[in-house]
Order: structure tokens, then sequence, then C-alpha cells
């Protein structure tokens, strides 16, 4: 039986902040995201996502006491760390990265409890698989099978301060672009990946846009690097599509947060975003 090749479509992006769940919900908050209440996995993890039209950003961490499950996790640098992908079907996906030679663990099952907008009680509940670890530095990648997904994409959880209606960007920062782009040449197939003028390598992947750059080419249109970069191939930046570049700044002045005016574009660099830059349109 033939098995499908996957769609490349953004699903959400995820954020590594450790320990730091409280500090890093009050900056993406003062950064003008709506974000849910804390929600809490049955796997140890806990986290506050902000819900866009059809991806979101998760900010994952762990409370006291629980650093010692999901343990894996936080090996990562502080900052963006996950590239998660849509699926309808996990248990097709991980068929698919058998064949490729880019397969990890067998399909995980893992929920938690939601208590959405008019105050009911659900449970969002999910399948993932994920691409062998080696394959990805610094990060994971991994396609997520929402199984209620109502529990996710609630329309009051959809509106923000700051406008933004999806993560329209994610940057892949590395030495030799090409080849860290080659894992999802190999995952959704050659013709996927485009070679760009300015240097860039592009995945296009629903709203959003997977960019694997060099350095040079991120630190112009993101400033400049997080400070514990290495030199390897690590996740750095998202951009995002907004309202209006006006709403935008009232947000960003709002929270205090400094920020610079590019042509048609805000960018807030990676010291004021929790270890990743910010690029809004």
């Amino acid at each position: 039986m033939s098995v499908p090749v996957p769609q490349p479509i953004l699903d959400h992006a995820v954020i590594n902040v450790a320990d730091q769940l409280d500090s890093a919900s009050a900056r993406f908050r003062r950064l003008g995201f709506q974000l849910t209440e804390r929600g809490h996995h049955s796997l140890g993890s806990s986290n506050h996502l902000a819900i866009f039209g059809e991806n979101y950003l998760e900010l994952l961490g762990y409370e006291p006491g629980k650093g010692s499950q999901r343990a894996d996790l936080w090996q990562s640098p502080l900052g963006l760390s996950g590239l998660v992908w849509k699926s309808s079907d996990a248990e097709s996906e991980f068929q698919h990265l058998q064949r490729q030679d880019l397969d990890g663990d067998p399909p995980a099952a893992f929920h938690r409890p939601v208590t959405l907008p008019d105050v009911s009680v659900s449970e969002a509940r999910f399948r993932t698989v994920r691409l062998r670890p080696s394959l990805i530095p610094n990060g994971r990648s991994f396609f997520c099978q929402h199984l209620t997904p109502e529990a996710v994409w609630q329309p009051a959880w959809q509106r923000h301060p700051n406008g933004v209606r999806n993560i329209s960007e994610f940057v892949i920062v590395a030495q030799d672009p090409a080849l860290s782009a080659q894992v999802y040449s190999r995952l959704f197939g050659a013709a996927k990946v485009l070679a760009c003028p300015e240097g860039a390598f592009v995945l296009r992947a629903g709203a959003a846009t997977v960019r694997f750059a060099s350095a040079e080419y991120a630190k112009q249109r993101f400033g400049p690097l997080p400070e514990d970069y290495d030199g390897s191939a690590r996740m750095v930046a998202l951009g995002f599509e907004t309202e209006n570049l006006a709403q935008v700044k009232r947000a960003l002045l709002s929270g205090n947060i400094a920020f610079q005016e590019q042509a048609e574009a805000i960018v807030v660099e990676s010291s004021e975003g929790f270890n990743l830059a910010l690029r809004f349109t």
C-alpha cells in the first residue's frame, strides 16, 4: 500500500522556556499576544498558547519539581526550539518517516485539560510523531495530529492586542543553509525547497514560510542572533502577519518593549523576545 507524502503546513512553533514559564508568559503578553491559561500535559510539561488563524505559538516549560519529566525537551537552548507540522494521520506520517529513514519514535498520544472561553471544561488530545532527534540540531521537528482542534482554535483566543493573524515566517540559521534544508527535502520532496536570490532556501508551509539562512542574512533581517548562538544550525526567529503595523507599535509601546522600525516591518530583537527575534509585517 502506498503511503502519501505529507504536505508541509506549519501547525505551531514551540518556544522552550524551561523553568521560566512565569517570566516568559509575562514577556509575551507585553509583546502584545493574548495567551491561553496555563495548560498541563499528561506527560508532565506545561504551556501557554497564542492562537492564530492557521497556526499558533507555544510557550513550553515546566513547573517547580517537574524538570525531570520530559527532560530531553529542556536540553535545547532557551528560545525557538520546535518546528511542528500539521498531521491528519500520525500513523501515516510515521510510515512515511520510516520509508525516508527519518523516523524517531512511533506516534505518541497525550492530552491536557482545557477551560474554554465559555468556562466549560474540555480536553485537548493529540498524537505526535517526531523526526529522528539527531537530524534536528538544537531542537525538534514533529507532526501533530489534533484529535480535538476545537479545544485549541477558539475564536475568542485568536484576537491579539498586537493584531497578529498568523506566523508567517520560521527562520533556521545555519553555516550551510542548503545542508540544513536537506532533511526537509527528504521529508516533503526536493521540489518543495526553493533557492532564493538572497541566498536563503525557503519551504512554503501553508500561511508560513520556513527559511533556511546564513547568519549574515538573518542579522540583516532580524538583528543580532541570540547571545548563546554557537554557529550550529538553530531556530532563531519568527515572522508574523498582522492587521497593521500601527497596532503592533501601540502594543509594543504599551508593553515597554524596545523595537526597530524597518521599511514595512517592525523588528523586536532576540534580547527582547526571550532569545528569539520577532518580525511583524
